[in-house]
This record gives C-alpha cells, sequence and structure tokens, in this order.
C-alpha cells in the first residue's frame, strides 16, 4: 500500500525542459492534483556579471586617492562618501583587491614620511614639541579612521581573509611607529618631554594631564610603551625617590615622613588612574615603597617608634603599620622593634625600686595603652598580640618575686574597704586587668603569701570592702591556678563563717549565765593551716579579758573536745568608750592600742618602759602603738617632749582636749599597715617552702628513676617546678639531700645519682 503511494506521488511531477538565449537549460516542473488545480514553479539562473569599462579601474583609483588626499590634508572631498564605498565595493567584486590594498598602502605611507619633516625643528621646546606630537597622532587616528569608513568593504573581505595583512587601522599604527615613533631622535624628545613633565607635577607645579595621557595613550596604541617609556620611567623615578629619601630622612621626624610617603604613595596611584598605564602600577607603586620605606625601615624604627608610643600618636602608628604591611620585610622588622620597646619600657617601670610605688598601677596603664595600640593601629594582628604577650612576661620576671608582691598589694588597696575609687562593676574590671598580668608572673608562690596575709588582715580586722569582691577574685584564682592555689584561701571564708555561727551559740550562752559580762566578746577560730603563722606573743590583759577568755576557753573545747586554742592578740581589736571635755567619743582600736590606753584609767601619765612592762608589748610593736596615738591625725596621747619618733625617755598623758567631728574614730589602720618585718617574714616563709618543695620533688624523681644523671634531674625539676629557680639553689637542695641520706652519688660516675631506700 505505502508502495502504490510512492508512485502516485512520483507520477504528478514531470519536468519540462527548455532552452532560452543564453543558451542555458531552464527546467520548470508543473504539479498537479487529482483535483485538477495546478502551480508553475519556476528556478533562474544567475544573470552573467557586467563587464568593467576599460578605463574603471584607473578612473575610480584616482577618486579614491583623490579622497584619501582631501582626508589627510583636512581638505574637503569632492565626491559622495557612499559612492566611494560602492566605488570600493565594485573593485573588490571584480578581484582588484590586492592592488588596491598595496596602493592604498603606498598612499598612506608617504603621507606619514611625509610627517616626519614637522619634528626635525631644533628651535621648538620640550612642551611645543609634545604638543605637535600630540595633535599629528590625533590627526593620523582621525585620517586613519576616515579612509577606513571608504574602505571597509576591502577591510572586512579581502584583509579578513588573510590573515597575514594587517588591517587598515592596524596599517596605520604600523606606519606611524615605523616612520615617526621609531625615529630615534623623534622617541628620545618625546620620552625625554614626558617625564619632564611628570618631574615638574611631582614637584608641585600643574600640567596638562590630558596631554600626557593622550602621548601615552598613542605608545600604548604603537606598542612601545613599555621599550621606550616604562624602563626610563622607572629608573628615573627610582632615582628621585631615592634620593628623596635619603635627604627627608634627616630633615623630618617619623610621623611626618610617614605622611609624606603616604602622600606620594597616593599621588603615584592617582598618576596611574589618569594617564600611566595599568600595567606600571606594580613596578611604580613597588619602587616607592622600596626607596621611601624598605630603605629606611630599620632607621625610621629607631628614629620613631618609641617616641610614637610614648606619645600614643594612634594615627600616626596605623599609618606607620598600613605602610609597613606593604613593604616586604616591613611587619616582622616592626613586631622585633614593637616587641623590643616593650621590654624595654616595662623593664624600667619593673627595675626601677623608687617607682615600686606605683608599679602595678603603671603596669596596668601601659598594658591598656599597649593593647588599645595592638587592637587600633596593628589590626589585631595575632602575631603583635602574642609578641606582647611574650615581651611582658619576659620584662615582669626580670625582677624576681617583687611583682608578684606588688600585685598582691594593689589587690588588697582594692579590696579592702574605704575604697571609694571604684564601683563594683568597675572593680569587677580592674580586678579582671589585674589577672592579665598575673598571669605573666612566675613566682605566683609570693603573690599567694603575700596576698593570703593581706587577706587575713582584711577579714580579721573586719576591713574587707565586699564579699562578693573577694569571692570573685577567689574564683579568677581558682580558674587561673587551679584548686590547690586557692584551697587554703577558701579555708579562710569557711572559718570566717563558722565562727560567726559560734559566736551565735556564744551569745545566747553568755546570756544563760549568772553574772553576764558588761564587755562583749568576738572570737575568730582560724585553722593552723589555712592562715599565715603569727608569732605568738604574751601580752598582760586587763582581769576582765582573761576572764572571758577563759569562758569562751571552756565553752569551745565543751563542744569541740580535742582541740588546742592559741590566743593571737596580734590582729586583735577593740572599741573603747572615752570621756574628753568635748563629750563622749567612740574609739576604734587595736588591741595593743586598747591595753595601752586602758593604763590611763589608773594614772596621768607613763613612761615607756612602765607601759612596756605593764603591757607586755614587744618593743618595735610598743613604739609603732604610741606613735599611732600620740603622733597620728586622732591623737589621744600628749607625747613629752614632741616629736615624730618614740625615744626611750618619751612620757605620755592623757589628751583630754581631743576634739574630733565623728562619734567614733578609727585609729586602728595601724593594724592594716605591713611593717617591714612583716615583710621579711613573708618573703622568707616563701623561700623556705620552695625549699621544701625543691626537696619533695627531687625525692619524688629520684624514687620513681632510681637512678639519674645530674642534667635529667636538673631538667626534670624544671618541669616540675612551678616557681623560677637558679641551677645553684637546685645543686645546693640535691647536696642537702645526698647529706641526709636521700640519696647517694655513684662511686665511679659522680654526675649520676641513685635514690636510698
Amino acid at each position: 500500500m505505502a508502495e502504490d503511494t510512492r508512485q502516485d506521488k512520483r507520477a504528478s511531477f514531470s519536468a519540462l525542459t527548455e532552452h532560452n538565449t543564453n543558451g542555458m537549460a531552464r527546467s520548470s516542473a508543473v504539479a498537479s492534483s487529482k483535483s485538477g488545480a495546478s502551480k508553475k514553479l519556476v528556478i533562474k539562473n544567475f544573470k552573467d556579471r557586467p563587464k568593467l569599462a576599460e578605463n574603471y579601474t584607473e578612473d575610480t583609483w584616482l577618486k579614491l586617492r583623490d579622497a584619501v588626499g582631501a582626508i589627510q590634508n583636512s581638505t574637503s572631498i569632492k565626491y559622495n562618501l557612499e559612492e566611494l564605498y560602492q566605488a570600493v565595493e565594485n573593485l573588490c567584486s571584480y578581484k582588484v583587491s590586492p592592488t588596491l590594498y598595496k596602493q592604498l598602502r603606498q598612499v598612506c605611507e608617504d603621507h606619514v614620511q611625509a610627517q616626519i619633516k614637522q619634528f626635525r625643528e631644533e628651535s621648538l621646546d620640550n612642551l611645543s614639541f609634545l604638543k605637535r606630537m600630540n595633535r599629528c597622532w590625533q590627526d593620523h587616528c582621525r585620517q586613519t579612521i576616515m579612509i577606513r569608513s571608504i574602505f571597509l568593504f576591502l577591510d572586512r573581505t579581502y584583509v579578513l581573509q588573510n590573515s597575514l595583512l594587517p588591517s587598515i587601522w592596524d596599517t596605520g599604527l604600523e606606519l606611524f611607529r615605523t616612520h615617526i615613533v621609531s625615529d630615534s631622535g623623534v622617541q628620545k624628545r618625546t620620552v625625554d618631554g614626558i617625564l619632564e613633565q611628570i618631574e615638574l607635577e611631582r614637584n608641585g607645579e600643574t600640567v596638562d594631564r590630558s596631554l600626557i595621557r593622550s602621548l601615552l595613550g598613542m605608545l600604548s596604541d604603537l606598542q612601545v610603551y613599555k621599550d621606550s617609556f616604562e624602563e626610563r620611567f622607572l629608573i628615573e623615578t627610582n632615582r628621585l625617590y631615592a634620593a628623596e629619601g635619603q635627604r627627608l630622612m634627616q630633615q623630618r621626624d617619623v610621623p611626618e615622613y610617614l605622611h609624606h610617603v603616604a602622600r606620594r604613595l597616593e599621588e603615584e596611584n592617582d598618576r596611574i588612574m589618569s594617564y600611566l598605564d595599568q600595567s606600571t602600577q606594580k613596578p611604580l607603586i613597588s619602587c616607592v615603597e622600596k626607596q621611601l620605606l624598605g630603605e629606611h625601615m630599620t632607621a625610621m624604627l629607631q628614629k620613631g617608634l618609641s617616641t610614637m608610643l610614648d606619645g600614643n600618636r594612634v594615627t600616626e602608628l596605623c599609618l606607620l603599620y598600613q605602610l609597613f604591611s606593604k613593604v616586604k620585610g616591613g611587619l616582622p622588622t616592626l613586631l622585633q622593634f614593637w616587641r623590643d620597646y616593650i621590654k624595654s619600657f616595662g623593664g624600667e617601670i619593673v627595675c626601677t625600686p623608687e617607682k615600686d610605688k606605683d608599679m602595678v598601677q603603671d603596669l596596668l596603664d601601659f598594658k591598656d595603652k599597649m593593647d588599645n595600640v595592638a587592637q587600633n593601629c596593628f589590626a589585631r594582628n595575632e602575631g603583635f598580640i602574642n609578641a606582647m604577650k611574650e615581651a611582658f612576661e619576659t620584662f615582669i620576671n626580670k625582677r624576681p618575686n617583687k611583682p608578684a608582691e606588688l600585685i598582691a598589694k594593689y589587690v588588697d588597696s582594692k579590696l579592702r574597704a574605704g575604697n571609694k575609687e571604684a564601683t563594683e562593676e568597675e572593680l569587677e574590671r580592674i580586678l579582671d586587668k589585674i589577672m592579665i598580668i598575673f598571669r605573666f608572673i612566675h613566682g605566683k608562690d609570693v603573690f599567694e603569701a603575700f596576698y593570703k596575709k593581706d587577706l587575713a588582715k582584711r577579714l580579721l580586722v573586719g576591713k574587707s570592702a565586699s564579699v562578693d569582691a573577694e569571692k570573685s577574685m577567689l574564683s579568677k584564682l581558682k580558674h587561673e591556678c587551679g584548686a590547690a592555689f586557692t584551697s587554703k584561701l577558701e579555708g579562710m571564708f569557711k572559718d570566717m563563717e563558722l565562727s560567726k555561727d559560734i559566736m551565735i551559740q556564744f551569745k545566747q550562752h553568755m546570756q544563760n549565765q549568772s553574772e553576764p559580762s558588761n564587755i562583749e566578746l568576738t572570737v575568730n577560730i582560724l585553722t593552723m593551716g589555712y592562715w599565715p603563722s603569727y608569732i605568738p606573743m604574751e601580752v598582760h590583759l586587763p582581769p576582765e579579758m582573761v576572764k572571758l577568755q577563759e569562758v569562751f576557753k571552756l565553752f569551745y573545747l565543751g563542744k569541740h573536745s580535742g582541740r588546742k586554742l592559741q590566743w593571737q592578740p596580734t590582729l586583735g581589736h577593740a572599741v573603747l568608750k572615752a570621756e574628753f571635755k568635748e563629750g563622749k567619743k567612740e574609739l576604734q582600736v587595736s588591741l595593743f592600742q586598747t591595753l595601752v590606753l586602758l593604763m590611763f584609767n589608773e594614772g596621768e601619765e607613763f613612761s615607756v618602759d612602765e607601759i612596756r612592762a605593764a603591757t607586755g608589748i614587744e618593743e618595735g610593736e610598743l613604739r609603732r602603738t604610741l606613735q599611732s596615738l600620740a603622733c597620728g591625725k586622732a591623737r589621744v596621747l600628749n607625747k613629752n617632749p614632741r616629736g615624730k619618733d618614740v625615744e626611750d625617755g618619751d612620757r605620755f598623758n592623757f589628751n583630754n582636749d581631743f576634739k574630733h567631728k565623728l562619734f567614733r574614730i578609727k585609729i586602728n589602720q595601724i593594724q592594716m599597715k605591713e611593717t617591714v618585718e612583716e615583710q621579711v617574714s613573708t618573703t622568707e616563709r616563701v623561700f623556705q617552702d620552695r625549699q621544701y618543695q625543691i626537696d619533695a620533688a627531687v625525692v619524688r624523681i629520684m624514687k620513681m628513676r632510681k637512678t639519674l644523671s645530674h642534667n635529667l634531674l636538673v631538667s626534670e625539676l624544671y618541669n616540675q617546678l612551678k616557681f623560677p629557680v637558679k641551677p645553684g639553689d637546685l645543686k645546693k637542695r640535691i647536696e642537702s639531700l645526698i647529706d641526709r641520706d636521700y640519696m647517694e652519688r655513684d662511686k665511679e660516675t659522680p654526675n649520676q645519682y641513685h635514690y636510698v631506700a
């Protein structure tokens, strides 16, 4: 069925062939359908191309040449541009393209060659020469575009099909490059003129930027920019900035010099945006940075870094960091100088005993200042922050123990009652800052000893500003150094809380007594191991006090059998009621002050020796006590003769004329003051503890290793000990342990030790 259909379809077309006058066969097909309607489809051949007139090519070329000449001479073209375009198309259609291309090139070349004469004039100054060159180039470009628009058909057919032939535009560039710009005299004068203009601009004069932009664009288009201009330009730039850098480093201070460098870099970047080729940017900026920064990095930092840091010149320090980050090796050099500055400045704070009073505050201020510089000027660079920490750790441990002691005292001054400088938030912030400084200290045991001594005074004399602040500091120390570090300090707080509970029970016990006392006694029960050790001192208490002590002792031991109570009068205090001419007052005094003042109930005047005999107070402590009562702000006693110091022959009497605006007067600040003896004994106690720790560590290591060389033992000790120690001290402790038969030397190798079980 399908086959029949195909046959029908084939049968419905018939081909008719006729001959036309041209001798070409013309075929027509007649289509018929079953319905009888018919349609004729005729396909014709192209007509023959008409032949060109004999002189058509020559005449047309003359027309075109005239038009090109008119364009080159900037005169009016006689012919219609459309007509000229059509003429080119006609010539190309009749295979005349190669000849036409050659003729056009020759005409253009002749014209360009003729242009060179105007640049031979010696009388022209550089600027006029540049303007003439620019005019010639602009004219050439405009003319080439006009010529190309007429010969566009040639450009898009013949030239496009021949890959070896340059386009009309490229031919124009090639001719200009070959006959004008490649002329050594012309090129030299052009480049010299451009460099002169740039130098004038660098020296602050105004120049025609559009002229420079146009001429550099010309060199770039002609592909001679790099060889003819850029190399010389960079050499000149290098020379200029090398000389400028040397000169200004001598004449200006560093901040001023930095601003100058930043301005120069900005100017050069502006030149790149305005008229230089983008390819020049990297070598140009690199050249400026090298000559103005790279060559003078060390000199700049030696001359100006410490001045800028001392003066907190934030803007200049930001600029310094930005500029140095652009130069190879800039930031590592800056980092080294920054580290050295911190070590030097901090070392001066720590190692100058005259500045001890303000050392901690100075360290905090210095740390704040350096943090600010690292955050805001050095872009929070991790390397700089780590270098700062390392420098702080180095200088703060240059002077062993003293910074730790002073930090503990500084914390004491902030946590003591009467410190009205700070709110709770500010106090918390100060403690956080203190902890940062504390982290840098190696001998933390010194801090612990002094902190513990001061904390004991604050708790026992009731001078702590805030329990919350105390506990906050304790938790910071625990977080930093671990629970072992703070266990004794926590024990002190526990003792104070237990003492409060015991005192509530004792008061109830006293109320049930048949003979209630007219003196109110408060006792703090201290666990021996937690608190600082106090030198026992036997003083002569009034009978009423002795009786009360016995009552309390019986009460306490009745509840806690097997314990031993030892009374410590050193930090005891009392409130005395006193009558003066002005009226009644209450005096808040230490126990030693109490014993002295109570003597004046029995007599009018006493000598130092009489007071010592009656009270039993130790010599140095008695002198301090009398000084506080007779030579301080609140002079409850009169000293005869007058003077600041207490001498052996001095006599004291009660000052009945004493006046004060307050009803309750605190005279017991003396208890909070640290004596030289206290300071020395605390330091000695730390060193004693260290010796025990070294001994324990040596025995522990030797017990585990059994046999060890001296060097390995010392190395292991350094790993285990948490405080700084000298090799000589370790050697002494090892010798001591050998003497006490904990270990022995090897008989053959004296540098080897054996553990003695």
